[in-house]
């Protein structure tokens, strides 16, 4: 791969993906090269130097990646920028994303920062870096400030301050979750999954090892699939909210008659699951289950979601006590705003979203799908003793007859204007309408909940910009057949007139 050249310009803001770095890491077309990772390895020792008060010679660097084909050259890369910075890098080879955050904290390893190369569930061609420091990930504000240190990075010469080490940590990580389990279930008892069958699936990422150590506990995993790290992910995507992925879990949890199934992205930091029937627990559900089990250990506590969640989420976990608490999509927004929380005295032991991100407060609000997935056998375990099944906690979820997300894009480059625009025309439409309620604990784009066909808020949509791209995502939910149809024909009629924005998709739906 060529270096950058003197005076040539490198735009690595044009690589951010809400608080990470994200681009196409394959082929003549990459824009996450070699160079890049280079560059944005010494920009983060600058960074951290900073932030830390050290000098740059005293900064300690721990790079992870999940098992993508350009992984290895990226780290490599990203490795030979911290120490021709002056700072020290250690290989941890193959990791989760999770794990790269927990090592900071781990006695024995705690470096000052560590970046993980990853684009999670995104195409194999695809690759990414997230940074971290000893507050966790990088906020929206510090990733612009690493990128603007990048910018100011002369080209590399080849000059080598020092060797990249080669530290394993995963087994470590992998202690951490094991000794999770047992303290949980019976420390007197070397094997506290005996008796629960689980399956596993990898997704061919990093997260292969999990049924190992589920085994090592007495646990069942035969079923479990695609364990081996493969980068070209030849049998499914590798992402909790892929139907064909979560089909896959299903059958091979079915075919063996499993209790459960459990399901990683490739960098581990997103899971989902399946019950015993092969039912699909993700999103709404995966919201509800992780809720019901957290607001019966602590009662009247607040559960902070992305805005897209649905009306049935939001009364089951009013219904066992708690506050839905919505707020903007983006797993750091909502991170960031339960953190934001509890400092104001609230108690807010969760932040999630629909995707499958879960942050909880007991793991230093870190978004680690194995721990939620770990929390969830724990008590699948506990449930089988007492002859009961984890599914049972989704009792009383009321989930919507209909539903569908479209897509609008929006043309021009002052596209953010145009989103104004359109939801200001929604938002000034709805307040003259009384059949038209707007949601008044919505803090993004603009909600509006119906009543149908004599019914009480039973169908809703929510329209927003989107975090990354030019379009405006619109949500739709009805509780009774047809009731998607007649809202859209509602939001045609209101914003079809409205220049840039391209609402094809709702004819096409509409037909």
């Amino acid at each position: 791969m060529k270096d950058r050249e003197e005076g040539e310009s490198m735009v690595y803001h044009l690589l951010k993906s809400g608080s990470d770095i994200r681009g196409v890491a394959v082929g003549e077309s990459a824009t996450l090269t070699q160079d890049v990772a280079r560059t944005l390895g010494s920009a983060f020792v600058r960074f951290i130097a900073k932030k830390e008060g050290k000098d740059l010679s005293q900064v300690f660097i721990a790079l992870g990646r999940d098992s993508r084909v350009s992984g290895s050259s990226l780290l490599q890369a990203a490795g030979e920028g911290i120490v021709a910075a002056g700072g020290e890098a250690a290989d941890y080879g193959l990791c989760t994303t999770p794990a790269m955050f927990m090592a900071i904290l781990t006695e024995g390893f705690m470096p000052d920062g560590s970046i993980m190369i990853t684009a999670s569930h995104h195409p194999w061609e695809m690759n990414g870096m997230k940074f971290f420091t000893r507050g966790g990930g990088l906020r929206f504000a510090e990733l612009d400030e690493l990128l603007n240190l990048a910018e100011t990075i002369p080209p590399y010469t080849g000059v080598r301050a020092g060797a990249i080490k080669q530290v394993p940590f995963l087994s470590t990580y992998k202690k951490h979750l094991k000794q999770m389990i047992i303290n949980s279930i019976n420390p007197d008892v070397p094997m506290p999954l005996l008796g629960l069958h689980v399956v596993v699936d990898a997704g061919n990422g990093a997260g292969g090892f999990y049924s190992e150590m589920l085994e090592s506990l007495g646990a069942w995993v035969e079923g479990s699939q695609f364990l081996e790290a493969d980068g070209y992910f030849p049998n499914h995507i590798p992402n909790p909210e892929n139907e064909e992925a979560m089909a896959s879990l299903s059958s091979a949890v079915m075919r063996v008659q499993a209790d459960i199934g459990v399901i990683f992205d490739a960098d581990c930091d997103r899971a989902a699951i399946v019950d015993h029937s092969g039912k699909e627990i993700n999103r709404n559900r995966l919201i509800a289950l992780i809720s019901a089990i957290l607001l019966d250990a602590t009662p009247g506590s607040t559960i902070v979601t992305d805005s897209v969640t649905s009306s049935g989420l939001a009364d089951f976990i009013q219904e066992r006590g708690g506050v839905h608490y919505r707020y903007k999509r983006g797993y750091r927004n909502v991170i960031d705003e339960a953190i934001r929380l509890n400092e104001m005295d609230i108690d807010c032991p969760l932040a999630i979203e629909t995707s499958g991100h879960a942050a909880l407060r007991d793991n230093h609000f870190l978004d680690d799908g194995m721990y939620l997935v770990t929390i969830l056998l724990i008590k699948a375990m506990q449930m089988k003793q007492q002859g009961e099944k984890l599914g049972d906690l989704l009792s009383g979820l009321k989930e919507p007859v209909e539903s569908v997300e479209i897509r609008l894009p929006l043309m021009g480059e002052n596209f953010a204007h145009v989103g104004k625009l359109v939801i200001e025309q929604v938002l000034e439409y709805a307040s003259e309408r009384q059949a038209w309620h707007i949601a008044p604990d919505n803090r993004e784009g603009v909600r509006i909940s119906f009543d149908l066909e004599s019914g009480l808020n039973n169908g809703w949509f929510l329209l927003r910009l989107s975090v990354h791209d030019p379009l405006m995502p619109l949500n739709v939910e009805s509780d009774v057949h047809g009731g998607v149809q007649t809202i859209l024909r509602q939001i045609y009629d209101v914003i079809h007139s409205v220049d840039g924005i391209d609402i094809s998709s709702i004819q096409k739906a509409l037909e």
